[in-house]
């Protein structure tokens, strides 16, 4: 008897020690299975992430290759207007010279004519009333004030060199379009329903995931 009941403890202890592991194994299994879910579900998210990135970067690069255009215009119109102010000078000087040629024949001619009696010729004045000496030095004057002035400004002009210095590939001898500026792409988010980036992984407003397609992170807490 003594031998039949120390196998029947011995079995009591098995089976104890039995029923405790397949909790322990109950509970590894569980936690493992809440890892792989985890582990699953963020390389989903990783993978949307990486996509997004993408389309950030691609839209990046296209900012920078508008504000490219946009220095090569500002270059192309400084050009012009420094060609269109060197214009105006030459001839502005040209016109001072006919004018200071002009006033001595018109008081030789109207001397001539007041011999035969006839009345004097109109004065410039009457045909341009801006046509007086002092327009020549006051024109003059106030053009070379406006050229000590920068003609953009300082913000705009360092933006559109850092995007000139950035390799932006482009298709050889294609025509610009004109652009035109445009808001960028918004969407709502999930959870404080604000207007937010397209492709914004997080909103920026509540920091939650801009996404609807996967489920939440399951919890961690277990009974121990």
């Amino acid at each position: 008897m003594a031998n039949s009941d120390v196998s029947l403890l011995a079995k009591l202890e098995n089976i104890k020690e039995i029923r405790g592991k397949s909790i322990q194994l109950e509970k590894v299994k569980l936690k493992l299975k809440q890892e792989f879910d985890i582990t699953e579900n963020e390389e989903k998210c990783l993978q949307e992430y990486k996509v997004e990135m993408e389309l950030l970067l691609q839209e990046k690069m296209a900012h920078v290759e508008e504000l490219r255009l946009i220095h090569a215009d500002i270059n192309t119109m400084e050009t012009t207007i420094k060609q269109a102010e060197e214009e105006r000078n030459r001839s502005l000087e040209n016109a001072k010279k006919l004018y200071e040629e002009y006033r001595p024949l018109k008081d030789e001619v109207d001397g001539m004519r007041a011999t035969i009696g006839l009345e004097k010729l109109a004065e410039l004045t009457e045909e341009e009333e801006k046509l007086t000496p002092e327009y020549f030095d006051k024109q003059k004057s106030e053009w070379q004030s406006e050229a000590a002035e920068p003609s953009i400004p300082e913000s705009l002009a360092v933006a559109a060199a850092a995007a000139q210095q950035l390799q932006v590939p482009r298709p050889a001898k294609t025509e610009r379009q004109a652009f035109r500026q445009q808001p960028p792409p918004m969407k709502a988010c999930l959870s404080c329903h604000q207007q937010i980036h397209r492709n914004a992984p997080i909103c920026p407003l509540c920091k939650a995931k801009s996404r609807s397609r996967n489920p939440k992170k399951p919890k961690r807490k277990l009974d121990e």
